[in-house]
């Protein structure tokens, strides 16, 4: 490969909140590991990969002008998204008026909600969920109405449209939280999945927030379908979020961006982000989104998509061969994969407290997923060099689910 995926990162002392936080916000990080085991760290959702040199030569270009007052965003910020998005998901009609910046994606959700609801109103989401949409709802005065995914024969997770009208109707919803690819779950949703769901959403007039955060990173050649291009229904009633904090490993930098169609939704949005006073771009984040959008930008994703596929293939594959009762349904996008433990659970008469801290023991840095309303879950993410998620799961096999 072109790209470095398989280097060691030092990342420990480095600021990285998933190895200098393993151990500091009890409830929420991993406990450390016993003497004799180094930290994997598997929970907090970044990659253990240096990004693509282009992000570093471009912040480095700037760098040169010792100057960093006030600024104007650059033609080549909004030019590199519309190119990115054309090229990447066939998006033909992106223009620079539909564009607009972001903090971030749950900042930017948290404004979409304020433009189609009431304080009190019920919003519609999906479970299993990403914790931080329970945040958001739960701490901006929303009520958080869950319709389940439901796994079929093959053990893929599909939207239950039944359940999912039969909510909106009884609870007079006129908002949701969709989550394409789907976290934790990892479901690429398909185009008659998506249709099946803006015929509901249009029938009781429900307005989307679309969290498409995880749209570049996708597993074994599936497709990401945006959101707004389903039907005229989904494109002007979707307010709809990207960023490449996620696909880069650029979260530390700060900045992502939303693409609204519709004027009146577009307008109340800039309104209502802009009511912190705090809702700017960062100069230094503006010149990585340039250098990661370039044609290098594209060759690295394409690489890390393979590598990322690579890692979960391997991990699918010994957790059958050897992790008798833990099931999971096999992501096909992200990096994270959701392990269902209950069998094994029951068969060893282990709570998922005890699993979680048997593999925190031995350094497999792996998160809680009862937060995710994964009642004996786990979540794991496999964007490390394949080298460190064997040794995950081989202390996994000899420590946790295996013990002799």
């Amino acid at each position: 490969m072109k790209y470095d995926f398989t280097s060691i990162l030092e990342r420990e002392g480095k600021d990285a909140f998933a190895l200098d936080g393993i151990g500091k916000y009890p409830g929420f990080s991993p406990d450390p590991p016993e003497k004799g085991f180094d930290v994997i760290p598997m929970w907090v959702a970044d990659m253990n990969f240096p990004t693509v040199p282009t992000v570093i030569a471009s912040i480095s270009e700037r760098l040169k002008y010792p100057h960093f007052g006030y600024f104007m965003k650059r033609e080549e910020y909004t030019n590199a998204i519309i190119d990115w998005n054309q090229k990447r998901h066939g998006v033909k009609d992106l223009t620079k008026e539909y564009i607009g910046y972001e903090n971030g994606v749950l900042g930017g959700v948290v404004s979409a909600l304020n433009v189609y609801c009431s304080k009190g109103d019920k919003v519609l989401v999906h479970s299993p969920l990403y914790i931080g949409f329970k945040h958001i709802l739960e701490d901006n005065g929303y009520k958080i109405i869950y319709s389940d995914l439901k796994k079929d024969e093959k053990g893929i997770y599909r939207m239950d449209y039944e359940d999912m009208e039969k909510k909106i109707k009884d609870n007079k919803i006129h908002a949701t939280i969709f989550c394409s690819p789907h976290n934790p779950c990892g479901r690429v949703w398909e185009k008659d999945e998506l249709v099946k769901a803006m015929e509901i959403f249009k029938k009781y007039e429900v307005y989307i927030a679309a969290d498409e955060i995880w749209s570049d990173l996708i597993l074994f050649n599936n497709k990401h379908i945006p959101t707004q291009s389903i039907n005229d229904y989904a494109k002007n009633h979707t307010i709809a979020f990207y960023s490449v904090s996620k696909t880069f490993n650029l979260s530390g930098l700060i900045g992502s961006y939303h693409i609204v169609y519709n004027k009146f939704l577009r307008d109340r949005l800039e309104k209502e982000s802009s009511l912190c006073h705090y809702n700017d771009m960062n100069m230094l984040s503006m010149y990585a989104l340039i250098g990661a959008y370039k044609p290098e930008g594209h060759e690295w994703v394409d690489e890390l998509n393979k590598v990322l596929s690579g890692n979960m293939d391997f991990a699918l594959n010994y957790i059958k061969e050897h992790f008798k009762g833990v099931t999971f349904s096999p992501p096909e996008g992200t990096y994270m994969l959701f392990l269902d433990c209950t069998d094994w659970c029951k068969e060893n008469n282990k709570t998922i407290e005890e699993v979680e801290k048997a593999a925190w023991k031995v350094g497999v840095a792996l998160q809680d997923g009862k937060m995710f309303n994964g009642p004996y879950h786990l979540r794991l993410n496999l964007a490390l060099p394949l080298s460190r998620v064997k040794e995950a799961f081989e202390r996994l096999d000899k420590y946790v689910f295996n013990p002799k």
